[in-house]
């Protein structure tokens, strides 16, 4: 009886190993080709500064998604709001009964310190990616409003306490939707390489 058990390790080791390879491995292929699994802080947002909840802001206050992210329709990158944009509406939603997230906007201010936003979405360096062609399509020709263009890329962040990437955001879903829209544009160099790796 001794003698078989002494051959359970070479029979379990390498079935161990070949389980852990497979799982790093799925890990890696999942994280590639999608969004990574949330796990272990994996795949989920980072922590900011300051609780912001989108509920609040767009789905209940009605604010826009531009009203916030002025940029996304005249430049490259969406950018965040200064803290002085925080306080058009909290100067006056403040105290006792406001969140105490609120007073950390107010201390920010007063400190003249901006608010350290951690990036959510991520493109790799070598892809050049500007918003306002895109909401510009979106909005004209596509007859969308801009909270609705900007979920096709972000998912829907009205719905979102903490917003996180929802959407892959790789190179073949970029193809994917340039291809898809190419005839309702004159600009046929869409799918052309240069037109993102520049």
């Amino acid at each position: 009886m001794i003698s078989k058990l002494k051959y359970i390790p070479l029979i379990l080791g390498p079935l161990i190993m070949t389980a852990i390879v497979l799982v790093i491995a799925v890990f890696i292929l999942r994280a590639w080709w999608t969004t990574p699994f949330q796990v272990l802080g994996m795949g989920e947002p980072p922590e900011q500064p300051i609780a912001f909840p989108h509920t609040q802001h767009v789905q209940i206050d009605g604010i826009s998604c531009a009203f916030c992210h002025q940029n996304v329709i005249k430049g490259d990158a969406a950018t965040m709001p200064a803290v002085e944009q925080c306080l058009f509406c909290h100067a006056t939603i403040q105290g006792k009964t406001a969140p105490p997230e609120v007073a950390k906007v107010v201390a920010h201010f007063e400190s003249g310190t901006p608010i350290n936003w951690k990036k959510i979405h991520r493109l790799p360096d070598h892809v050049q990616f500007s918003h306002e062609p895109h909401v510009r399509f979106l909005t004209e020709t596509q007859g969308l409003d801009i909270e609705a263009s900007c979920a096709t890329c972000h998912g829907q962040v009205r719905n979102m306490v903490e917003v996180e990437q929802v959407r892959r955001l790789k190179m073949g879903d970029c193809v994917d939707c340039h291809r898809d829209n190419i005839k309702f544009t004159d600009n046929k160099d869409i799918t052309d390489c240069l037109t993102c790796h520049y």
